[in-house]
């Protein structure tokens, strides 16, 4: 049997996911909640799942507290994931995501508990121990407040001393601090990428241009969400791609980004050349914003997909 490649997924902010459907949201009257659902979810959780899903062998590092730490890792043993846990005095986080029966949505993420001091030591102890099992680290979503902005990038470099490539997708202040440790790759949104350089990024060439400029400062890869317009992959050695998302129906856009970022993980640790990356990146966030919010779609459907998103070389365009 051919080995699955492991991949340690580090989820800093975890949470419970919860979707509460109603019929409209009404403000300033009462909105009856229709059906609820919840779900082990945060943008760590949401990779790993999808990583899996791929048929790669996640393991994720999280820290956790609370009934909703329980009620996380309890869905995490169900769905057979693997996962290191360390204590959290405070609760995990519970994000709250509201549908209405026209398929907007309205997202409440609680900021999430801190980590202590000794409680950051023994994170970054565990970290130390579980890059020797893994082949790449991928660093996803929010830090917990207490941390320095410089967390990830402290985990990076650590990455790197060991040998081991690393993917960052976060945003603001440890976005900023993270790509100056020079990960593999990041993956920006347009909005996280306008965040960092300081300006809304309205054209493509303005989008094209801010990318360069972070390619010059990680010295590695970028891949940029484009949403239903799909993605553009850039290197720092000159390389270029771009691929529009086939079209599908919209029914949730809760975690796409992170089904994105699995689908680029997986078929880079599947030895895939670059436009192979670009285009099961397309595939799987396309696939993955025509389920409901925590559902994954069939392998099958994600190659369907797959088939249909046609990959640029644009190197020599740019």
């Amino acid at each position: 049997m051919k080995r699955r490649p492991n991949v340690l997924v580090v989820a800093l902010n975890p949470s419970i996911d919860v979707e509460w459907r109603v019929d409209a949201v009404r403000w300033e009257e009462k909105n009856t909640i229709l059906s609820e659902r919840r779900w082990p979810g945060g943008k760590g959780v949401n990779v790993a799942r999808w990583l899996q899903h791929l048929g790669c062998a996640p393991h994720l590092l999280l820290p956790t507290g609370g009934r909703n730490g329980e009620e996380l890792l309890q869905g995490l043993k169900q769905a057979r994931l693997r996962a290191t846990s360390l204590k959290l005095p405070g609760e995990t986080r519970a994000n709250i995501i509201v549908t209405s029966a026209e398929g907007g949505q309205l997202r409440f993420n609680p900021a999430g508990p801190g980590l202590t001091s000794s409680g950051w030591r023994e994170f970054v102890s565990t970290f130390h121990r579980q890059l020797s099992k893994c082949s790449l680290v991928i660093f996803s979503g929010s830090q917990p407040r207490s941390l320095h902005d410089d967390a990830y990038a402290q985990l990076i470099r650590i990455a790197q001393r060991n040998g081991v490539p690393s993917i960052l997708d976060c945003d603001g202040a440890p976005f900023k601090h993270g790509v100056r440790a020079k990960p593999f790759l990041v993956k920006p949104n347009v909005y996280e990428l306008g965040n960092w350089c300081g300006c809304p990024l309205r054209t493509r060439s303005q989008i094209v241009s801010a990318a360069r400029r972070l390619v010059r400062q990680t010295g590695s890869w970028v891949l940029v969400s484009l949403g239903s317009k799909g993605g553009i992959l850039l290197s720092a050695s000159g390389k270029s791609f771009e691929a529009g998302a086939p079209s599908n129906s919209i029914v949730n856009t809760v975690g796409a980004g992170d089904a994105m970022l699995a689908g680029f993980a997986s078929s880079f640790l599947h030895r895939a050349s670059p436009a192979n990356w670009l285009q099961d990146a397309i595939a799987c966030g396309t696939a993955a914003v025509g389920c409901h919010a925590g559902i994954l779609p069939t392998r099958r459907r994600v190659a369907e997909i797959a088939r249909k998103v046609h990959v640029a070389n644009t190197s020599s365009a740019v």
